[in-house]
């Protein structure tokens, strides 16, 4: 996995990274997002009864909170293109720490959607400087290895995330799993600090201007590779958010699953996402960036379809609605690397704000995901089962056209 330097460079040569530090880096910075988003989860039920809120309003936590996630890239990805990832992952790193503190203190839920917001959009820094750093170092389909290696990590923090929260809300409530998010990204800020140089070695001077900036985003948008890969990525995200927001409601509300069961299906759908990401690194390797993508269609609407099925044969058991899911999960480990890593390829001049606007589109789409469900939540299974299997019909759709069209040429790229 040897990292790729751009030709032709006139800045002074910057401190080498390894390929296992920039693996382990990224998976952290990459971990954020799951380590924000699940280890809380097993503790919002409680967290909604405590802070004497309704589940619509508790459902702002996250869909807040996403949206402002996605919504900040669009200023993070620029800044990391002018003043480079290090700088920018710094604030960022340093606001997340800080809302992650104001979020364990919230004396109410208002106050809490208001410092998960905040938390968000430093999340965006984090983030899009991580995908922009993928491109920096790598080579395109090197890059998408790189990603799947990075996101296998991201498995196991994602993996270990639910069942701490469910342990330490359990223990000493719902504050203390919002102080381990706040914990988690004190540790990366240090991490970056000490070891992470500077990844970017053209700076863009004019990133900002808004001229420049409206040139650059219709570039990116003009790119039929780009919206090819965006859009799978979207839509794999979206089925998982579906399920997110819906999850702990269904599982603990209506299935009547404790909060530690709960946290055991969460892991298992985390470990599902680990395997994934192993099968899409073999697959790549045998068959290419198309075909992996087309494999990961099938399994993603058969999941969903299974699913479908299982509900409309009235099989209320638990683990009935997580198998098939979990098959959707092994496909989102192959989809998101490949979608992830292919979406900015193309863009090496622009890396943050091709990143940037792929993350605007999941997190839109998340977002208005978790809207539906707020809205939809009546007591039974269907909310979860019609969201995913929507989300995987239109996944399907993508990897099996537009990325079959436009993903070859660039992703057959070494």
């Amino acid at each position: 996995m040897a990292a790729f330097s751009p030709a032709g460079s006139t800045e002074p040569p910057r401190t080498p990274i390894s390929p296992a530090l920039a693996v382990v880096v990224l998976a952290l910075l990459l971990s954020i997002q799951p380590v924000t988003t699940d280890l809380y989860l097993p503790a919002l039920p409680a967290l909604t009864r405590s802070l004497n809120a309704p589940v619509a309003q508790a459902q702002l936590t996250l869909s807040a909170l996403l949206l402002a996630f996605g919504v900040s890239q669009l200023v993070w990805g620029p800044l990391s293109d002018r003043f480079g990832r290090r700088p920018v992952l710094l604030v960022g790193l340093g606001l997340y720490t800080l809302a992650s503190v104001g979020s364990a203190a919230a004396p109410s839920m208002a106050a809490l959607v208001v410092w998960r917001t905040l938390q968000g959009a430093a999340m965006g820094a984090v983030v899009v400087c991580a995908r922009a750093i993928v491109r920096d170092l790598y080579a395109p389909l090197a890059g998408a290895r790189a990603m799947s290696r990075a996101l296998t990590g991201l498995g196991i923090v994602a993996c270990l995330s639910p069942p701490i929260g469910a342990l330490l809300s359990a223990g000493w409530g719902w504050r203390a799993a919002l102080l381990a998010v706040t914990v988690f990204g004190a540790g990366t800020l240090v991490l970056v600090a000490l070891r992470l140089p500077e990844t970017l070695t053209r700076h863009n001077p004019r990133a900002l201007q808004p001229a420049t900036l409206l040139r650059t985003w219709g570039e990116v948008l003009q790119s039929p590779t780009f919206w090819a890969f965006s859009l799978l990525t979207t839509a794999s995200y979206a089925g998982l958010f579906t399920f997110l927001a819906a999850s702990s409601f269904v599982f603990i509300e209506v299935l009547e699953l404790s909060r530690t069961q709960y946290s055991l299906a969460l892991f298992f759908n985390a470990f599902a996402y680990f395997c994934g990401t192993f099968v899409c690194r073999a697959v790549l390797t045998r068959y290419g960036l198309r075909r992996t993508v087309a494999v990961a269609g099938a399994l993603s609407v058969g999941g969903a379809l299974g699913l479908l099925l299982l509900a409309w044969a009235g099989v209320r058991h638990p683990v009935a609605l997580l198998v098939p899911f979990y098959v959707f999960m092994v496909a989102h480990g192959m989809h998101q690397p490949c979608g992830q890593a292919a979406c900015v390829g193309p863009f090496p001049h622009a890396a943050g704000a091709a990143s940037a606007l792929n993350g605007v589109m999941m997190m839109l789409a998340a977002f208005a995901a978790g809207g539906w469900v707020g809205a939809h939540l009546d007591g039974t299974v269907w909310p979860l089962v019609h969201g995913i299997l929507f989300w995987s019909v239109l996944l399907a759709g993508v990897a099996w056209t537009l990325v079959q069209k436009y993903g070859e040429p660039f992703g057959q790229r070494h």
